[in-house]
C-alpha cells in the first residue's frame, strides 16, 4: 500500500471498530447507515467493512442530525440535499470565474453598459 492513499479521504482504511470508537458511537449504529443505504463500507477479503474518512464525516453528520431527533431517512435526505446545494455552489463559483475570465479578456470599449463586475 502506498502511503500516499492514506491522504486520500475515499480510502477504506479504517475498521468497523475503530471507526466506531472515533464516532463514539455502537458498532451496530454505523451497521445500521450500511443498511439503510447510507452509506457503503468498503468490504476486506474476508468480508469486514472498511470504512474511509469521507464515510466517516458523513457519519457524523448523520448522527448529529439524528441527535437533534430527526428520523433516518430525514437525516439521509437532509444530508443528500446538502451535499447537492454544495455542488450546486461549487459550480456557481465555478461559472462565474469563467465570467470574470471572460469579461477581464474583452476590449473595455467592448464592455459598454454591461460592464458589470462580480
Amino acid at each position: 500500500m502506498s502511503v500516499k492513499r492514506l491522504d486520500d479521504e475515499d480510502y477504506p482504511s479504517i475498521t468497523m471498530g475503530r471507526a466506531a470508537e472515533l464516532l463514539g458511537v455502537q458498532p451496530a449504529f454505523l451497521r445500521s447507515l450500511d443498511a439503510a443505504g447510507v452509506l457503503h463500507p468498503h468490504r476486506s477479503p474476508g468480508g469486514h467493512r472498511l470504512y474511509s474518512r469521507r464515510q466517516l464525516a458523513l457519519a457524523t453528520r448523520v448522527r448529529a442530525l439524528l441527535d437533534e431527533g430527526l428520523s433516518l431517512d430525514a437525516a439521509r435526505r437532509i444530508v443528500g440535499l446538502q451535499d447537492d446545494l454544495d455542488v450546486a455552489h461549487a459550480r456557481i463559483r465555478e461559472l462565474e470565474d469563467e465570467l470574470r475570465t471572460s469579461l477581464n479578456g474583452r476590449d473595455p470599449s467592448e464592455a459598454g453598459d454591461d460592464s458589470r463586475t462580480l
